[in-house]
């Protein structure tokens, strides 16, 4: 045990010497200085190669009797000769500017962007290498083995022999032009391409703010512009992304995530440079403190939410309920009371669209089940096709008796949906399905209850129902914020839903039709359903978080690397049309899936 001590400390010993300020000057200043040692070897080594070319690595060390030219000493002929002659030819010259970059870094002159000027330098030094010994070969009378030295030759001759002299001229073409644009603006820097594309960009939102179009404007891939300038960044920054194949051509968009490099010098008394690490294990992005929140509706900006003028207002016309029906029916409630000998004290009516609430205050000593058990024979007295007996009212003192109105009123989707409460609702999917008793408008959050089945006979308003649920949702909620997987093996019921297909419809990529009718395809899609759910909940552990909404709360303060994985997460929202049909048509291949998905999918 003390031993594992002694070795942990001895490795919190070094490591903390590596880290210290004075190494680092040290250490950076030897690099300079190495680069300029170098950088004179190198020249001295154009105009004395040729007396120095037979030096061996074993001479160095011998004595004052065996000379070089070189004006470097032993050490820079032998270097040179190695370089010049053995390896790189005149693109050695690289090497000295590399360990420049890295001096000047440790000593926090942080003059070249290390990263990437690194990245230049090695692929500067191969590719121009092999570009001089193709162009001029083997040259032994210049620098011993021409130009590109021993490497560029052999690889040079490599290439000829694989793709020919043409080939192998096209592809030197081709890394030339990369390499020069990589490293001196073009694409990565902001270039003629990004420029045509911000262009584009500008004047869209110059069309946008004169308001001249009224319709929605989508691409059948809307991400397309940021999520190529963001790859065009990563690799600016040396970053790569590894993209899983996705069951569905869901419009997920990855931000583009920029890395800055941190310029921050503290100017303290002592002049100590302050160095701050970040654990490799912590998922939060480094430059999120200083970026904007991400906003993943900005990769559809043109997106327009439908008007409420695309519905029709039934508000007009409708009948309500007169005062002699209410009279009516309050004296027959009395009566029917009165012959059981049970008194009420107080009635009052609460007109509804189509129920009227009456809510009565029983005499003192009154049994409420006395008064429940009487509810057929108050149907009866009031001619009513079914009456609901709620005893007592929740929160209220009181007995309710909901009666069905003579001449009910259509509640119109239009005043459910323009209604103040729907408007500014803050649930995470609000859906309005009509009006209460009261005649307030009945919102609730699905995701507070995710599985729902809708059931009944025909003609008891099942589509209406389920209409209700998507429409609310589509007046509610960005493209980029919710997905629907629409089932239909009837093929009529959901068909108006096609035109969604680029914007909220979520497919399997191999799958035409937007709206699922087959039930085969209908079997792969909820299988593949279950892996995306399966995703998500990996995706949620390591962000240590336990819901959707946390975890894209969490993305959108950019605490979530984007480079890691994470992505923002659209609900997927599942709707099936005749799911008795699909049980008996599919069996146990539909209710595995559908079973995973109804226990986890929350």
């Amino acid at each position: 045990m003390s031993r594992d001590k002694g070795l942990i400390g001895l490795l919190r010993k070094t490591v903390r010497f590596f880290r210290d300020d004075r190494f680092r000057i040290i250490f950076g200043t030897f690099l300079i200085l190495l680069a300029a040692y170098m950088m004179i070897a190198f020249v001295s080594y154009f105009f004395t190669w040729h007396e120095d070319q037979d030096f061996m690595w074993a001479d160095v060390f011998s004595g004052s009797d065996v000379r070089v030219e070189n004006h470097a000493g032993k050490i820079g002929a032998w270097m040179s000769a190695m370089f010049m002659n053995h390896w790189f030819g005149l693109a050695s010259f690289t090497i000295p500017f590399f360990f420049l970059i890295l001096g000047t870094n440790m000593l926090g002159l942080k003059i070249f962007r290390t990263g990437k000027s690194i990245r230049i330098l090695i692929f500067a030094t191969i590719l121009f290498s092999v570009l001089l010994s193709f162009i001029f070969g083997h040259n032994t009378e210049f620098l011993g083995s021409g130009p590109g030295g021993s490497h560029g030759y052999f690889i040079s001759q490599w290439l000829n022999a694989i793709l020919g002299k043409a080939g192998t001229a096209f592809l030197l073409i081709i890394l030339f032009l990369g390499f020069f644009l990589y490293s001196f603006g073009g694409i990565s820097e902001g270039g003629f391409f990004r420029r045509k594309r911000q262009h584009k960009k500008e004047n869209k939102s110059n069309k946008q703010d004169q308001g001249s179009e009224n319709e929605i404007e989508a691409n059948g891939n809307p991400s397309e512009s940021l999520k190529e300038v963001a790859e065009e960044e990563q690799e600016e920054e040396g970053t790569v992304n590894d993209e899983s194949d996705l069951d569905f051509t869901i419009n997920e968009k990855k931000p583009g995530h920029e890395e800055e490099e941190l310029k921050q010098e503290d100017h303290s008394e002592d002049d100590v440079e302050m160095t701050v690490e970040q654990s490799e294990n912590d998922e939060t992005d480094s430059t999120g403190s200083l970026q904007e929140d991400y906003d993943p509706t900005l990769d559809l900006s043109s997106y327009k939410y439908p008007s409420l003028k695309l519905l029709k207002d039934h508000e007009i016309g409708n009948p309500s309920v007169s005062n002699e029906e209410l009279r009516s029916n309050k004296n027959k409630i009395v009566e029917t009371l009165a012959n059981y000998k049970i008194t009420i004290d107080k009635i009052k009516a609460t007109i509804g669209p189509t129920v009227t609430l009456y809510e009565i205050v029983p005499a003192p000593g009154i049994r409420i089940s006395k008064i429940k058990s009487l509810e057929d024979d108050i149907a009866l007295s009031l001619a009513a096709l079914g009456i609901r007996i709620v005893a007592p009212i929740p929160g209220k003192g009181t007995i309710g008796i909901e009666v069905p109105n003579q001449q009910p009123r259509t509640v119109s989707m239009k005043n459910v949906l323009s209604s103040m409460k729907f408007q500014d609702t803050k649930y995470e999917l609000p859906v309005a399905l009509g009006k209460t008793i009261s005649n307030e408008t009945y919102v609730f959050d699905l995701t507070k209850m995710p599985h729902l089945l809708v059931a009944g006979a025909t003609g008891q308003g099942k589509s209406v129902g389920l209409n209700a649920i998507i429409s609310s949702l589509l007046y509610k909620k960005h493209p980029s914020q919710l997905k629907f997987v629409l089932v239909d093996p009837k093929k009529v019921e959901l068909t108006l839903y096609s035109k969604l297909e680029r914007h909220f419809l979520a497919k399997m990529p191999d799958t035409e039709e937007p709206i699922i009718t087959d039930t085969q395809k209908v079997i792969t899609t909820l299988t593949s359903l279950t892996i995306e759910m399966d995703r998500r909940y990996d995706l949620l552990k390591s962000a240590h978080v336990r819901n959707i909404r946390e975890y894209n709360e969490k993305f959108v303060k950019r605490k979530l690397n984007p480079d890691k994985g994470h992505r923002y997460l659209p609900y997927i929202i599942l709707v099936i049309d005749e799911f008795a049909d699909l049980i008996m048509t599919a069996g146990r291949e539909i209710e595995n899936p559908i079973a995973r998905l109804a226990q986890l999918a929350r």
